[in-house]
C-alpha cells in the first residue's frame, strides 16, 4: 500500500514538471506586422473650411507682389491642363532661376486620388494654412515636383515645380521647397479673397 502511495505521488510530481523551456535563439520571432499599403483619408488633417475653386482664375491666384517674391518675373500664361480633367491651369516662369511654376485648379476630383495605389507615387502629407497638402514625386521624374491641397469636397489646387531646361539639372528636394513656397502663396492669397 505504501509503495502503491508513492506511485501516485511520483507521478503526479510527473506530471506536474514543467516542459524545457526554449531558447529566444532555436525559437523563431513571430513575423512583423504587415504593412497598411492602403492610406485613408483619415491621413488628411481636418479641412478649417471649404475653398471652392470654380470661379477663381489660375492666373490671379498668385499677385504680382507674390511673384516677384517668388521670383517668377514672366507674364502669366492661362491654357487647359487635359491630364486633370480640363482644369484651368496657369504657368509662369523664371527668367532669374529657370524654373517654371504652373497652377492647376482641379474640379474632377479631390486630393484624395493621390493616396491611391493606382497614382504610383510617392508622397508626403503636410498641412498649408490648416489644409492638407499632399507633396508628390513621380518615381523615376526628377525635374518636377508637385504639392496637392485638399480645397473642398472634390476639388484640389495643384502647384508644381519644375526645371525649366537649366543647364545644370535643379535637384528635385529643391524644387519641392520650390512649389511648397508657391503652394503657400497661393493658399494665403485665395484665403484672402475668399
Amino acid at each position: 500500500m505504501r509503495t502503491t502511495g508513492l506511485l501516485i505521488v511520483a507521478m503526479a510530481l510527473a506530471g506536474c514538471t514543467a516542459a524545457p523551456q526554449q531558447s529566444s535563439l532555436t525559437t523563431p520571432p513571430p513575423p512583423p506586422p504587415s504593412p497598411t499599403t492602403t492610406p485613408s483619408q483619415l491621413d488628411f488633417p481636418q479641412r478649417p473650411r471649404a475653398v471652392p475653386l470654380d470661379r477663381v482664375d489660375p492666373c490671379a491666384v498668385l499677385t504680382a507682389d507674390q511673384r516677384m517674391a517668388l521670383s517668377l518675373d514672366n507674364p502669366p500664361s492661362a491654357y487647359v491642363e487635359p491630364s486633370f480633367g480640363s482644369a484651368r491651369a496657369c504657368t509662369i516662369r523664371s527668367t532669374t532661376s529657370g524654373n517654371v511654376a504652373r497652377i492647376a485648379l482641379v474640379l474632377a476630383s479631390g486630393a484624395d486620388v493621390w493616396l491611391s495605389e493606382n497614382a504610383q507615387v510617392d508622397y508626403t502629407v503636410s498641412a498649408i494654412e490648416g489644409f492638407a497638402a499632399i507633396t508628390v514625386r513621380t518615381p523615376d521624374v526628377h525635374d518636377v515636383c508637385n504639392v496637392e491641397i485638399d480645397v473642398a469636397d472634390g476639388q484640389f489646387l495643384d502647384v508644381m515645380f519644375r526645371d525649366g531646361g537649366n543647364s545644370t539639372a535643379v535637384q528635385q528636394d529643391h524644387l519641392c521647397l520650390g512649389a511648397q513656397r508657391v503652394a503657400e502663396a497661393a493658399m494665403a492669397s485665395l484665403l484672402q479673397k475668399r
